[in-house]
């Protein structure tokens, strides 16, 4: 299954393949929810007789980094015509949110279908691209010469295919002509484009072009492929735009060479830099008895307290973009067992050597653990997490690695002039700091380690960049004691200014994306006419197709 997902920053290829059946016809269902409820998002075009449906029609979604977006995809075996799902024959399903199919490695991202018990439903595979801003529109037709003949009886009944290249030298699908029944020297009809769709507005982008012979069963034969570009197109009939349909032969694949254009300071976010989460909990005793309703750290077997709320949140958001989902997660102002010793920086693990927990699961139950087992008690001091992070941030300054430091605190810091030393420090570094200040003490101070207005110094040293961002989440609980809603506004706050942070990193370091790599390609004759139309590009930020 091929489609397409645009975004306001980021246009996105979503992929998808699932095997196990051989069925009749198929179509993808896709849903966006819409807490609580999943709304249908659209449907893809339904494909006949193949085990690896390779859909053109594309999505368009906005991208918000800072919110989950849970999505569903619905696969369905079409038996009639009706537009009842209900009709047809469910095949699979699978959840994810946008988040982490743009956070996965090449923005690609695998899984199975599910919701059968005790079949194999078969996979879905999944590609994001940035959108540009182009907004021309390219209208081509092409004609063939003297095909390969694939029928025993009868000529082939040629239809064309057209990829466009990908950053990672793979080909997505953008369109599929009609197929000409019976006829070696084929006149397609003429058909309009986006030339986003085409080739995301880069005229140089290798586009490769396949030719099949039609079969009713499903299995195409394939007739030979030819590349061209959509500058090479856009110049119109001529004897630039006649191609050489070649039949790919494994032993001696042909590489295609790619203009090499960089991505957009977006899609460094998401395609260049892995970020690295890392928690840090306050076990100070002005939280309250963990045992006592009262308690900021209560353990209510009913509800979330604030600390987990806080960091289901936020966590759940920046899992999405880490692949290892490995989290160190620290606690600071406690006396630890068994000799009573304060730590401001002991793993919620209780393992020195590994202070990784597996996702954010893994840290609550680290973090409810280690509310059993050592003493709350002080003070509050930042500066030990703040620089533990920071020397990891330190051996990692080419921008493939970015860090985020979640702190989660009730209270006024005791090392002010500390942690603002580290804080200078950590602005050099590829590192952000994000305050969650839990109940109903005055946060005045922390302000002023969030430098939106004047950038912290120590010692007569600014900051090289503002990367701390402070948030009071009572001013985020919803009244109605919606949990989920509350976490759902910390999250948006308090991510929102993450990506900028990143950006700010690459730019004063001079950090380039790195080229995207090579694709790869290896008779008969096509010729093409083409003519453009360009309307013009609204000033905008968002970009969709």
């Amino acid at each position: 299954i091929n489609a397409t997902i645009h975004v306001p920053f980021l246009q996105y290829l979503l992929l998808f393949l699932f095997t196990k059946s051989k069925i009749d016809e198929c179509g993808v269902d896709f849903l966006f929810l819409l807490s609580p409820f999943f709304l249908q998002f659209g449907r893809t075009e339904v494909i006949d007789n193949t085990l690896n449906p390779d859909f053109v029609r594309k999505f368009v979604l906005d991208f918000f980094f800072e919110e989950k977006q849970n999505l569903r995809f619905d696969v369905y075996n079409v038996d009639t015509r009706s537009s009842n799902l209900s009709k047809h024959d469910f095949l699979g399903q699978m959840f994810c949110t946008l988040g982490e199919i743009i956070g996965s490695t090449g923005s690609r991202l695998e899984r199975t279908l599910s919701g059968i018990p005790g079949k194999k439903c078969g996979t879905i595979i999944f590609t994001a691209e940035e959108l540009s801003n182009c907004r021309d529109i390219a209208t081509m037709q092409f004609c063939a010469n003297k095909l390969d003949k694939k029928d025993f009886f009868g000529k082939s009944d040629p239809f064309l295919v057209f990829y466009r290249s990908n950053e990672d030298g793979t080909f997505t699908i953008c369109h599929k002509t009609e197929v000409i029944k019976n006829n070696l020297n084929p006149v397609w009809q003429s058909f309009t484009i986006p030339v986003r769709a085409l080739c995301n507005g880069d005229y140089d982008r290798t586009v490769k072009v396949d030719v099949y012979d039609w079969d009713r069963d499903g299995s195409h034969d394939f007739i030979g492929e030819f590349t061209t570009s959509y500058r090479e197109l856009s110049r119109g009939q001529s004897q630039f735009n006649v191609y050489e349909v070649k039949y790919k032969h494994s032993k001696n694949n042909k590489k295609i060479k790619e203009t090499k254009k960089l991505n957009s300071l977006d899609q460094q976010i998401i395609k260049m830099t892995q970020l690295n989460f890392t928690v840090a909990i306050d076990f100070t005793a002005s939280n309250g008895n963990p045992s006592q309703p009262t308690s900021l750290h209560y353990m209510s077997p009913y509800q979330m307290n604030a600390y987990a709320m806080a960091l289901k949140a936020v966590g759940e958001i920046v899992q999405d973009y880490d692949s290892d989902k490995l989290f160190p997660a620290y606690g600071f102002g406690a006396k630890l067992p068994p000799d009573g010793k304060i730590s401001h920086a002991f793993p919620l693990n209780s393992n020195t050597e590994n202070p990784n927990c597996v996702g954010i699961e893994g840290v609550l139950e680290a973090y409810f653990q280690s509310l059993r087992t050592v003493q709350l008690y002080g003070p509050t001091n930042f500066a030990p997490v703040i620089n533990q992070v920071a020397r990891c941030a330190a051996e990692v300054t080419d921008g493939s690695q970015y860090f985020v430091l979640l702190m989660i605190t009730d209270g006024v810091i005791s090392d002010m002039a500390q942690t603002k030393e580290a804080v200078v420090n950590a602005s050099s570094l590829p590192m952000s700091i994000i305050i969650v200040g839990v109940g109903p003490a005055e946060f005045d101070a922390m302000e002023e380690l969030d430098g939106d207005e004047v950038r912290v110094s120590s010692r007569g040293r600014f900051a090289e960049r503002d990367i701390v961002q402070f948030v009071p989440f009572r001013d985020y609980i919803d009244r109605s004691g919606n949990q989920v809603l509350s976490m759902a506004r910390l999250a948006k706050d308090v991510l929102a200014e993450i990506p900028d942070q990143l950006l700010s990193f690459m730019k004063t370091r001079g950090i380039e994306p790195r080229p995207p790599l090579p694709a790869t390609s290896d008779s008969p004759s096509m010729s093409t006419t083409t003519t453009a139309t360009t309307t013009p590009t609204p000033k905008q930020r968002n970009t969709h197709a």
